[in-house]
């Protein structure tokens, strides 16, 4: 019994570290505006983003973005500033030419398909605007401000490899698409942890942007 009680006493202590930092980041501001079968239907605020696009696969591409943008928040800027880490990080998956530097959604660290290559990009926190925020020294991050906009949400927890999110993304479209629902832009694959929390812990999102319009209905 004491061996046991050891055990979990010296596991609370190293997740305790993971807790804490997921209970600081902020988080992008938002409220729910209904729940359907194994999805919300989210309202977020607007938002500044600062953003990279990068070549490569899920992973290596997302720690190549990660370690540009990583790099401005952390005072590679004109002002030297360090500016806070929010979360999720966010991934999304875009086929196609990329139209200029126009994404129809991203997160607060977001990653998007433009070709063969991803957008990453990071959420700016909620005090900070354009006209606050310092020029990134790397010319490939950029910073954009992102309008207001309604999210289909569906939260999850567990590992990060692509297939999940892809699988999840697959069934949300298809529930989507049978509520009436039209996405504005591809899902979003979002992760809202450091790496070091433990699986089960973690806290993963795929977000997919709606469009006001419902979906036309089908004449009988």
């Amino acid at each position: 019994m004491r061996t046991t009680r050891l055990a979990a006493t010296l596991a609370l202590l190293l997740l305790a570290p993971a807790a804490e930092v997921a209970m600081a980041t902020e988080e992008p501001k938002h409220r729910v505006l209904e729940t359907r079968d194994g999805f919300e239907v989210r309202l977020y605020e607007p938002q500044v983003v600062a953003e990279t696009l990068v070549e490569g696969e899920f992973g290596g591409g997302g720690n190549e973005g990660f370690r540009r943008v990583a790099g401005y928040i952390f005072g590679g800027n004109d002002g030297g500033r360090k500016i806070a880490m929010t979360a999720p990080v966010a991934q999304e998956r875009r086929p196609g030419e990329r139209d200029g530097m126009k994404i129809a959604m991203t997160a607060p660290v977001a990653q998007q398909k433009a070709g063969e290559g991803w957008t990453v990009a990071f959420i700016m926190p909620s005090e900070h605007t354009m006209a606050t925020l310092p020029k990134p020294n790397d010319p490939r991050v950029i910073l954009r401000e992102v309008p207001a906009r309604r999210v289909a949400a569906v939260t999850f927890s567990g590992t990060w490899g692509a297939e999940r999110f892809d699988a999840i993304a697959r069934e949300l479209l298809g529930a989507l698409d049978a509520a009436g629902f039209v996405p504005s832009g591809p899902p979003v694959y979002a992760r809202y942890n450091p790496p070091w929390t433990p699986w089960f812990l973690r806290k993963n999102e795929v977000l997919v942007p709606l469009r006001d319009d419902p979906k036309p209905v089908a004449a009988r």
